[in-house]
């Protein structure tokens, strides 16, 4: 990566760092003195068609922009102002939203005549690049945009009020040397999703062999089919108040916690005490009910996590992804979702002896490893990225 250096602080319109090639100050302006304000088509759901120009609507840009390009169409039959097509460096501000936050989000448009439709204050950049001008909106200006949306009674923002919000910007030298190290970074972040994408495929064509093997070792002598409660014993974790959970491990709280999320595989923190070791947990309620996982080790869960305890070796990687791979079938879909523990205690799967279980438990568990130091490579990566934004703008 490219050579950064911490700012002399005698100036005042200079980022903490920077590449240390330039050494000017920043320009300052106001949004409106270097774009062009356009505010979001009137047309809505109801003009959307299958052919057609690609048509962007609010609530959609943000996290499905490219699909919704491709795949919402506009009407050809109906005549929309040249204005409200994209050029590419366009920058789109949404003009309401369910909270300030969410409203301080600009993307920059990257794909020309593209009609902006919906909710969106759209700025036509005119001296700096668009892709700057959005870091500089998300990292920085941020801020000042909820600010100004939070002290109304409907989260709602104007774009002639954000119009008024100074930014500052260096030369366009200095723009592309930042875009170009941005782009180096997340192309990184890119490559480690992909790598991690590619672990879970594997895992998942790993996963279908092992049990699609299990008919050679399912004879009366070496696996039998067994319901759950017939080899655990099946309790639940207890209420804890997030407030306790330590977020980070440290010397104290070194016990994981354990929740009904998926995301860092069920990890909610740390706490200082353990309910249970070395045992197979699983989502009981909500929108990830079945979600089963063996969990190595002392730790502690919630309430909404059903345990499986066994002291003979049956609490292991290759059992607890066996019922992964059928407890969703069992999940009841009336209201909140739910997996109770009387219904998982009636489960039936194979059981292999405990020396085959050990052998598949072994190698899931060096793939679970993988993914779990390439899920903390990426999570470093996008930290590092967001430390660097906030300090290389002002």
């Amino acid at each position: 990566m490219a050579k950064l250096s911490s700012s002399n602080g005698k100036k005042a319109n200079v980022p903490k760092l920077r590449f240390p090639e330039f050494t000017e100050e920043w320009e300052a302006s106001n949004i409106g003195e270097i774009s062009t304000y356009i505010k979001g088509a009137p047309l809505s759901k109801a003009d959307i068609s299958e052919t057609g120009t690609p048509f962007i609507l609010y609530g959609e840009l943000y996290t499905t922009y490219k699909e919704v390009a491709t795949e919402i169409k506009r009407k050809t039959n109906c005549i929309v102002d040249k204005k409200y097509f994209s050029k590419i460096g366009d920058v789109v501000i949404p003009t309401s939203g369910e909270t300030p936050e969410e409203i301080a989000t600009a993307t920059c448009v990257m794909t020309p005549n593209v009609i902006l439709a919906g909710d969106l204050n759209i700025f036509r950049i005119n001296d700096i690049d668009g892709r700057f001008f959005s870091y500089v909106i998300n990292h920085k200006v941020n801020k000042d945009i909820s600010r100004i949306a939070q002290g109304k009674s409907i989260v709602h923002i104007k774009g002639e009020e954000i119009s008024k919000i100074q930014i500052k910007y260096p030369s366009d030298e200095e723009q592309q040397k930042i875009l170009s190290f941005i782009e180096l970074l997340s192309l990184k972040i890119e490559k480690q999703e992909q790598l991690i994408d590619k672990l879970k495929k594997y895992k998942r064509g790993l996963l279908q062999q092992i049990f699609n093997t299990n008919p050679k070792y399912c004879n009366s002598n070496k696996c039998k089919e067994k319901s759950i409660c017939d080899v655990f014993s099946i309790t639940r974790g207890y209420v804890l108040p997030v407030s306790k959970i330590s977020p980070v491990k440290t010397s104290e709280f070194c016990y994981p916690v354990y929740s009904s999320q998926t995301k860092d595989d069920g990890l909610l923190g740390y706490y200082n005490e353990y309910l249970f070791e070395n045992a197979i947990t699983w989502t009981t309620d909500g929108a990830n009910a079945g979600y089963t996982r063996f969990r190595k080790g002392k730790f502690y869960c919630t309430n909404v996590c059903g345990v499986l305890l066994n002291n003979n070796g049956f609490a292991n990687e290759y059992v607890a992804e066996k019922i992964n791979s059928v407890s969703r079938k069992y999940v009841s879909y009336v209201g909140n979702p739910k997996l109770m523990n009387n219904v998982m205690a009636e489960i039936t799967i194979p059981f292999p002896d405990v020396e085959t279980q050990k052998y598949y438990s072994e190698i899931i568990d060096k793939i679970n490893m993988k993914l779990s130091i390439s899920h903390n490579q990426c999570k470093t990566l996008e930290l590092l990225k967001r430390c660097l934004l906030q300090q290389m703008f002002i």
